[in-house]
């Protein structure tokens, strides 16, 4: 074990969301007698509030960590998995993924906003039929209501759904987002579930959005826990975090990613279901319209994750997804 002269260094972005998830971990690990102090690290992503596309795309969230680690300057980082590019860094290891939070996205829509009486968003009269035929809050929101969102998957997942909305980009932190929101600036958010739950936000969910409708990001609502690949000892110490089917499933829906050359620039999604040993890899590609939605699912053994993953992808191709991915980088 590490004492605590020479506890272990855990790199981490800095803001409150990224802080919870690294003392989520702190935690985890103090509980088996490892020393661990929090490093905060600012990266690309946090200093600038442009597009991530217009900022250099993958590895906005994780470079400076990862320059860190091979600094020497930290033992440990911890990402959000979905920002980790899936080329690997030379040198470094993904040394665990733990248990998964919810992978969903979620609807958030301003607090006067509740669909009752006369609020700006739900009171028209259409609205109050809406709401009296049962719809979801997505399908409550007006014509041409305004959602927020900087994610180009989200985007064209709404917009399948839902072709009226108008669709704004936005930056910033969940605090900064929601902050965005009751000043007005749009009508509705699109953000993970994970990160509301882990603020403590999630009364803010106005709707879940199911599967069918809106398929999370690749890695949505898992960890990673990167390392030095030299450095035996934090790799079996953060291997104590490890949670074999959610690792399984990021594995997959990452080996998908990597084939169809995604990145984050592109409206993939994807999303890995263990049940009996079995993992289920559901993809989809969208054109940025969301006009164009193709779709494919397998299951193999959770030993297969990778395989898995690649075919997967190779069915979306068939379909044509790559057309889909040359369109977006070529616009």
């Amino acid at each position: 074990m590490i004492d605590d002269s020479k506890a272990l260094r855990l790199g981490t972005r800095a803001s409150a969301l990224a802080r919870w998830q690294a003392e989520w971990v702190a935690a985890r690990l103090r509980e088996r007698g490892v020393a661990v102090n929090l490093v905060p690290i600012t990266t690309r992503g946090d200093q600038h509030q442009a597009a991530i596309r217009s900022i250099g795309g993958e590895g906005v969230f994780t470079k400076e960590l990862e320059r860190a680690l091979l600094d020497g300057r930290i033992d440990l980082a911890v990402h959000s998995l979905k920002d980790l590019p899936t080329s690997v860094t030379a040198g470094l290891v993904l040394a665990a993924v733990p248990e998964r939070a919810p992978a969903a996205d979620a609807l958030v829509c301003r607090e006067d906003a509740s669909g009752k009486g006369d609020s700006p968003i739900f009171g028209s009269p259409l609205r109050v039929e809406a709401r009296k035929s049962g719809q979801s809050p997505l399908f409550r929101l007006p014509v041409g209501a305004s959602v927020g969102t900087g994610s180009l998957r989200r985007r064209a997942q709404l917009l399948g759904a839902r072709p009226d909305l108008h669709m704004k980009d936005v930056r910033g932190n969940v605090e900064t987002r929601l902050r965005k929101l009751e000043q007005g600036d749009f009508d509705a958010l699109i953000l993970a579930e994970a990160g509301l739950q882990r603020l403590g936000l999630a009364a803010r969910i106005a709707e879940r959005l199911p599967f069918t409708l809106m398929l999370p990001a690749v890695g949505q609502g898992a960890l990673a826990l990167e390392t030095r690949g030299d450095d035996t000892a934090t790799r079996r110490i953060a291997a104590a975090l490890d949670y074999p089917s959610t690792h399984a499933a990021v594995l997959a829906e990452r080996a998908m990613l990597a084939r169809l050359q995604g990145g984050c620039l592109a409206p993939v999604a994807g999303l890995g279901l263990v049940e009996e040993g079995r993992l289920t890899l559901i993809g989809r590609v969208l054109s940025q319209d969301g006009a164009r939605r193709l779709e494919a699912r397998q299951t193999a053994p959770t030993s297969q994750a990778e395989p898995l993953g690649l075919e997967v992808a190779e069915a979306l191709l068939a379909q044509g997804a790559g057309e889909l991915v040359r369109a977006l980088r070529g616009a």
